[in-house]
């Protein structure tokens, strides 16, 4: 890699980051607290926000869309180039996010532990998924090895998706499920849902028969028992 090349993932990776930090902070600070107003026009404006975020995961995450950007992006950069636009676009949500009022409900004391218990269960879910595939790779700062094959360690024995999983506890584990809190949770998380479908064909494309007979093993998806 150039000079250039380094500095351009790293500060990808930097961004990346720093998005992340965003969202977890608006979560767990900014949403904390009911909004005075907004309704129903708010709701819509966040789903298209989101929406938006969207598209590009499961657009430029397409085979052919990433062919034809190779066209312009050096191979070396395109994951770098994907997560400096995810980065910008999760943090243009949280930055616009409309304001939702009302909770749906709130328990204090020691009734609130088994909400902190599945939160906690759903970061280490994360950590240990991302773990499993490399930060760096992920933030876009390495590119995986050429022999790199499918990763089956850890929580992807339990589920295809352990990431997904994580997110969805962390998110709707609140304590405190103001109706922001659920919003985010709920949109992002009908998001994932509706692209793991297109995922997996991507997948198996990319790892044929190995992917087949991992489906084959862990039956569950996201959900154990459930999908």
């Amino acid at each position: 890699m150039t000079t250039f090349e380094r500095v351009f993932v790293w500060l990808g990776g930097g961004l990346f980051v720093a998005a992340l930090t965003a969202c977890a902070h608006a979560y767990l600070f900014v949403w904390a607290t009911p909004a005075p107003d907004g309704g129903g026009w708010a709701l819509a404006v966040d789903a298209v926000l989101f929406g938006v975020f969207a598209l590009h995961h499961s657009v430029l995450a397409r085979d052919p869309v990433k062919h034809k950007m190779e066209r312009l992006i050096p191979a070396r950069l395109l994951r770098s180039s994907y997560v400096w636009f995810a980065s910008l676009l999760l943090i243009g949500v949280v930055s616009f996010w409309q304001r939702v009022a009302g909770s749906l409900y709130e328990v204090a004391g020691w009734r609130a532990a088994p909400h902190v218990l599945v939160q906690l269960t759903g970061v280490w879910l994360i950590a240990r998924s991302v773990r499993t595939i490399d930060p760096l790779e992920l933030a876009g700062i390495t590119l995986p090895a050429d022999n790199d094959g499918l990763q089956v360690a850890g929580p992807y024995r339990w589920v295809r998706h352990p990431l997904y999983l994580g997110w969805i506890l962390a998110l709707f584990g609140a304590a405190h499920m103001t109706v922001d809190r659920f919003a985010f949770a709920a949109i992002s998380t009908a998001y994932l849902f509706a692209a793991i479908p297109w995922e997996e064909r991507s997948l198996v494309r990319a790892f044929g028969e190995s992917y087949l007979r991992y489906q084959r093993e862990v039956r569950w998806r996201v959900l154990p028992y459930i999908y």
